[in-house]
């Protein structure tokens, strides 16, 4: 029997834990990392979150599913996307939700045959539906459920943390440092790729609080598994969607807003202790998951090719070549990637950028008048948002980035203005990546080569006439 998967995910965590060297104690999950393997390059498709956990469920970009935005804003997956759920439900798996989900407004699309919360956020829904879904209840909730049943059949359960949101509060964004008894900002350690200022630290600190209840519900978890006599027999997933809720991360093309952690975990299966170095996206993990399922990965009867990811399989099996988790056949033989590819379109303002980065390099194209570093309204509105913003809006932001991430791993000097003196071959390094970056944009039927993305409301933004003056116009 295949075994029995588990994915625990969360909001806005990026690599923000212990074992991938962040200042903040967490015990718990840098146990299962110990315990089972650890992704260090894993990246995700999108900086924000609908369109990211739209890739992780669907296997595809966001542009190639339609989720060019926040769910709850309106945008949603095309309807020919078939759902992780809901294919690990056909190759007989028992589909289970827990806490938060932030892919659809509808997410009975979503094919999981038990939803164990009540709410799922909406354009309509109050901010308080995110109380049912804090780590340390949902956490809770799963650790009855498995203590419970019997689970003879295989079950596939998502576990979604509302931490490290930020929610609003007097007026701008926090991240709750009072509940989550946050530590003295003065003790904290400062982001590398921030300056070091008393509102970033406080933000930090309220991170740090809200991170040790995630590494508490992943410890409930993890605990649960054992004492149900489960763990040997159940892959465990821990992932985030995208990078901080931080300036110069959500939002942006950044390495800190696209980097996340990727964790997983099997008992007796799983070599322990083990790191993968290889460029990864969030997309693999939607194959990984139904080829170690023995499920079918779907066909796409849209526009904009198959799915974009592969099995990471054989990075987790020393003896597999790919293949079903029982040797059937699967995915092809695996292929390590020499590059990513990620983007954005619409959040709450309109963002639309494409980036392709490699092993050394980082290329960024901007497809609007931008900022020199946009920022979600929860970061520009935030301690540390303000304290940047001057510095990060008052810029324009040039319509080409790339960065030499051996030379300058913060992505501070931008390169594609031209050759580096001291590199002269950067220049022939920035049309090739721009070249690559269009074909796959054009390979996967983007619509940004065809111009803007008009907003979802278009006809609220840009009323028309409605007598014969509107035909004058055309």
């Amino acid at each position: 029997m295949p075994p029995h998967i588990v994915l625990v995910h969360c909001h806005d965590l990026g690599t923000y834990v212990g074992c991938y060297g962040a200042g903040v104690e967490t015990p718990r999950i840098d146990a299962l990392a110990g315990a089972g393997v650890r992704f260090d390059r894993h990246f995700v498709t999108a900086p924000q979150c609908s369109p990211s956990r739209s890739s992780l469920v669907t296997g595809r970009h966001p542009h190639q599913n339609g989720m060019l935005g926040l769910a709850h804003g309106n945008w949603e997956v095309g309807p020919h996307e078939r759902f992780l759920p809901e294919l690990l439900g056909e190759a007989g798996y028992e589909t289970h939700r827990f806490g938060l989900q932030h892919v659809t407004e509808y997410p009975e699309r979503l094919g999981y045959d038990r939803t164990h919360n009540e709410e799922s956020l909406t354009s309509e829904t109050p901010t308080s539906v995110h109380e049912g879904a804090r780590a340390r209840t949902v956490a809770d909730d799963v650790a009855g459920w498995l203590e419970a049943g019997d689970h003879d059949d295989p079950f596939f359960a998502s576990i979604g943390f509302f931490e490290l949101h930020r929610i609003a509060v007097d007026g701008g964004f926090s991240f709750e440092g009072e509940r989550y008894d946050a530590p003295d900002p003065d003790t904290v350690e400062p982001l590398e790729f921030l300056p070091d200022r008393p509102g970033t630290r406080s933000d930090i600190a309220g991170m740090n609080g809200m991170v040790r209840a995630i590494d508490d519900g992943v410890g409930t978890i993890v605990d649960a598994l054992e004492n149900a006599g489960l763990a040997e027999d159940t892959l465990l997933v821990f992932t985030t969607e995208h990078g901080l809720a931080m300036p110069r991360a959500k939002g942006t093309c950044f390495d800190a807003g696209l980097e996340a952690a990727l964790l997983m975990a099997q008992p007796g299966t799983l070599a322990s202790g083990r790191v993968v170095d290889d460029l990864v996206s969030n997309v693999d993990v939607f194959a990984t998951l139904l080829d170690i399922a023995d499920a079918s990965v779907p066909g796409v009867d849209t526009d904009g090719g198959d799915i974009a990811g592969q099995s990471l399989a054989p990075l987790l099996f020393d003896d597999r070549k790919g293949g079903g988790a029982n040797g059937a056949a699967g995915t092809d033989a695996y292929e390590p990637r020499d590059r990513v590819f990620s983007g954005m379109t619409w959040h709450d303002r309109y963002n639309p950028i494409r980036s392709i980065r490699t092993g050394r390099w980082k290329y960024v194209r901007n497809f609007w008048h931008l900022p020199a570093v946009y920022m979600t309204t929860d970061v520009f509105c935030s301690a540390a948002g303000r304290e940047v913003h001057e510095d990060y809006y008052g810029v324009q932001r040039p319509y080409e980035e790339l960065y030499d991430l051996e030379a300058d791993p913060l992505e501070r000097a931008n390169l594609a203005a031209g050759a580096d003196p001291d590199d002269p071959a950067t220049e022939t390094v920035r049309d090739e990546l721009r070249r690559e970056l269009l074909e796959w944009m054009d390979a996967t039927a983007d619509p940004l080569l065809e111009g803007p993305v008009l907003p979802n409301n278009w006809e609220t933004v840009h009323p028309r006439l409605e007598d014969d003056r509107d035909d004058i116009r055309h």
